[in-house]
C-alpha cells in the first residue's frame, strides 16, 4: 500500500489549502483505492527548540516525524503570507530535516501546491518553500506549477473544489507524485 501524506500550511478553518488537500484526498480515494491518505496536523507541534530536539523532542514531533518517515510521498498545500510560507509550516519543517542529512524528508519527494483567496494564488511562497524542502533533503516532484487563485470564488463541495480546471490540475500533480514516489527508506 502507499502512503502519501498530506498537508495543509493554513490553519483557518474554511482554508482554500485545506481544500485544496480535500480535493486531492478525494481524487485519490476516487482513483486509487489503494493509496492510504493520513494528515500531518501543524497544529500539534510546538515551537521549534533545539534543546528540546536534542533530547528527543516532544511526543507529537516523534509523531509527525515517523508520519513523515511512513510515507512514500507528500503534498503540501501552502498560502502566502507576506511573500513566504507561514510560520506554522516553516516551523513544522524545522523539526522535520532533523537531524540534518538524515531526516524523515531526506529523499523524500514533496509536492507543491499554492492556493489563496487572492489572484496572486500564493505564487510567491512557493521559491521559499522549495529552498527549505531542498535544504531539508526532501526531493521536489517534477511537475508544473499549480497555483490556485481566488479560491473562494471557486465552486466547492464538502470533499473540496469541484472547478474541472483544479481537479485537472491536481489530478495532475497526484499522478506526478505517484510517479516519483519511493520505497520506504527506513
Amino acid at each position: 500500500m502507499t502512503t502519501i501524506l498530506l498537508v495543509s500550511g493554513s490553519l483557518r478553518r474554511g482554508s482554500v489549502n485545506s481544500a485544496v488537500i480535500a480535493t486531492v484526498r478525494r481524487i485519490l480515494t476516487a482513483h486509487r483505492p489503494t493509496v492510504r491518505t493520513p494528515g500531518l496536523d501543524l497544529r500539534a507541534l510546538p515551537y521549534y527548540d533545539e534543546d528540546v530536539d536534542a533530547v528527543d523532542g516532544s511526543a507529537a514531533v516523534r509523531e509527525a516525524r515517523a508520519l513523515v518517515e511512513s510515507a512514500h510521498a507528500l503534498i503540501i498545500s501552502t498560502p502566502s503570507y507576506n511573500g513566504e510560507a507561514p510560520g506554522v509550516l516553516k516551523n513544522a519543517l524545522d523539526w522535520l530535516s532533523r537531524p540534518w542529512g538524515d531526516s524523515a524528508l531526506t529523499g523524500r519527494p514533496v509536492a507543491v501546491v499554492t492556493a489563496s483567496s487572492g489572484p496572486k494564488a500564493g505564487a510567491e511562497a512557493r521559491p521559499g518553500l522549495h529552498s527549505v524542502l531542498e535544504r531539508a533533503g526532501a526531493v521536489l516532484v517534477d511537475h508544473v506549477p499549480v497555483a490556485i487563485g481566488n479560491g473562494e470564488a471557486l465552486p466547492s463541495d464538502a470533499f473540496g473544489f469541484t472547478a474541472p480546471s483544479v481537479v485537472a490540475s491536481l489530478e495532475s500533480l497526484v499522478e506526478a507524485t505517484l510517479a516519483q514516489r519511493v520505497p520506504l527508506l527506513r
